[in-house]
């Protein structure tokens, strides 16, 4: 959700965020145009028959006064009245329909956000280590995981159809091993702030981190219930404070969670089928923090590094992406992708967003903070995975691979096993 007083001032602004988002609807923009309009005539039709009213108003009491007729100038004014009401409803219909229309616009994207039309556009900004060699063909997480009896897919089709998935003995325990090593890790060195959150959420919170209304058929609903499956901890954590004023030297506040985490992948038919990349329930350590505006830019700095911190513990070799404006998501602002190299898979492979929203979630959940000198602001909010935990499980496997079939496991884990 944008600045109502934004975007009715600078209409051509919104356009050329859309143009470089590559959603160069002049239609919507027209529209934007038209309800201002709208409301700008109605709104001065009213407020001259209001004067116009109040002027009257006076002439009659000077009538009564003086014991004169005042049927007919009052039947006038009957029809006044009725005339502000409706547009007063005309009005409220324009304000509606404005309402839902920034409800669906995406976020003012960064001024470091680069314009780009795909992922090809994304600009690498770094790297940490270096590519594993071996003296044998790599195999894929899920050819090692199946010859081991460790991954089962087709159990998990068998209990909940495609893109699902069980994990046995060591690899179970490998998942937990990783949960554990990333809460403690985020809480004891990062300052993160263990919370427990529910993995159903109502439409308002849904509607806050920016999944509702514009993207409602992506994620997994209980209509009956008004409920959805959480997409990540993002939606309960941010909504933690929705509708609250925080004092500001409460600021920055950092919280994190584990929870499974629920998926359509609507828009992946056909890409990786097998293995752990993309299937529709998994488990991720999710990151979030409420801060001060001119703080958001270090925080978001800050978290990318907790999240870096936890592959480089790791030993994983990985990549940073800056976004490009066409590949950053709706509600961002700008997005830092980390990948992780994939030996078996020959690529690298998204492991964890993350995401600067500044005042966009903040202004749709009414979230703000309380200044010291007691005004009451927007404050902004980041996010980013810390990280997935089945593509971290994943990419340990192929790193760490052995000629013999099997793998080890990085000296950062041992204590969990």
């Amino acid at each position: 959700m944008l600045d109502l007083n934004r975007i009715q001032s600078n209409p051509e602004e919104l356009k050329e965020m859309l143009k470089k988002r590559c959603m160069d609807d002049t239609t919507l923009v027209d529209r934007l145009n038209q309800i201002i309009q709208n409301k700008k005539k109605y709104q001065s039709e009213a407020e001259n028959l209001r004067a116009e009213r109040n002027k009257v108003s006076k002439e009659i009491g000077i009538i009564k006064s003086k014991g004169g007729d005042i049927q007919a100038i009052s039947a006038s004014m009957k029809e006044v009245g009725n005339k502000i009401k409706e547009l007063e409803d005309l009005l409220e219909v324009e304000e509606n329909n404005l309402s839902e229309l920034n409800l669906n616009l995406p976020n003012f994207l960064d001024a470091e956000v680069p314009f780009g039309k795909s992922e090809e556009d994304n600009i690498e900004t770094h790297q940490h280590g270096v590519k594993p060699t071996f003296a044998f063909t790599p195999k894929a997480h899920f050819e090692i995981g199946e010859a081991l009896g460790i991954f089962d897919f087709e159990k998990g089709v068998k209990l909940a159809g495609g893109r699902a998935y069980t994990y046995f003995g060591k690899a179970a325990k490998l998942e937990r091993a990783l949960m554990n090593f990333m809460l403690d890790t985020h809480a004891a060195e990062h300052g993160y702030e263990e919370v427990w959150v529910p993995t159903l959420v109502n439409d308002e919170s849904m509607k806050t981190t920016g999944q509702y209304p514009k993207f409602k058929d992506e994620y997994y609903r209980l209509d009956q219930d008004n409920l959805s499956l959480i997409p990540t901890a993002e939606v309960p954590l941010t909504n933690l404070y929705r509708d609250e004023i925080i004092p500001e030297d409460k600021l920055p506040i950092s919280v994190m969670a584990h929870t499974s985490c629920f998926r359509r992948e609507a828009g992946s038919h056909g890409r990786d089928t097998r293995g752990l990349v993309r299937v529709h329930q998994f488990q991720k350590i999710e990151l979030v923090k409420f801060t001060k505006p001119e703080d958001s830019e270090t925080e978001h700095r800050k978290m990318l590094i907790n999240a870096e911190n936890i592959l480089k513990k790791l030993g994983l070799h990985y990549r940073v992406l800056l976004l490009c404006s066409k590949d950053t998501s709706n509600s961002s602002s700008k997005t830092f992708d980390i990948e992780v190299w994939m030996p078996g898979l020959n690529r690298y492979m998204e492991i964890s967003s993350v995401s600067n929203f500044k005042d966009f979630q903040a202004r749709r959940g009414k979230i703000r903070y309380k200044s010291k000198e007691g005004k009451n602001q927007l404050l902004h909010t980041i996010n980013g995975s810390g990280l997935a935990i089945g593509r971290t499980l994943a990419a340990i496997v192929e790193n760490y691979q052995t000629e013999a079939g099997d793998f080890t496991i990085p000296d950062a884990l041992k204590k969990y096993f």
